[in-house]
């Protein structure tokens, strides 16, 4: 005996719920293969262990060539650094003895001490004077009515 709700219904109805049912069935069997699938759970592409060797060889070589190529270039950099001590270390001597050698005409112009010679602005000398007098720079501005920062760079040229 049929069941009782297929034969109530119009002829339509009853191919509609016959091709819904066929629709779900092909979907549940069809569905696994259109999912995406995890790239990590098939083997690796490689057909046989010695190409897997072989890339391993060439990424060994890589790396024994960037080792290399870091031997070289730390090398290099010691290199230079050693001329660079060099250079300063005889830099440093021409001054000691540029500093030590006593003043001739052919050095007079190398040769630029601000304290030897008096202040060419009058303006500058009472600044002076009122420094080597223990004063700040605040104090000094306040007094010759002058501004701060003027005080400070006349005071830091002078060192």
């Amino acid at each position: 005996m049929p069941p009782p709700i297929l034969l109530d219904l119009d002829p339509f109805t009853k191919w509609a719920a016959v091709g819904l049912a066929i629709f779900t069935i092909m979907y549940v069997v069809i569905r696994p293969w259109f999912r995406k699938k995890d790239p990590l759970s098939k083997p690796p592409a490689f057909a046989s262990l010695a190409q897997q060797r072989s890339v391993e060889r060439e990424m060994q070589n890589v790396l024994v060539e960037l080792s290399k190529m870091a031997r070289q270039i730390t090398a290099q950099l010691d290199t230079r650094a050693a001329k660079l001590e060099a250079l300063i270390r005889e830099a440093d001597e021409k001054i000691a003895a540029m500093k030590s050698a006593p003043a001739s005409p052919a050095f007079a112009p190398l040769i630029d001490v601000p304290e030897s010679r008096p202040p060419s602005d009058p303006r500058h000398a009472q600044v002076y004077a009122l420094a080597d007098q223990g004063r700040n720079s605040m104090e000094i501005a306040q007094q010759l009515n002058r501004p701060s920062g003027e005080i400070e760079l006349i005071l830091a040229l002078r060192r």
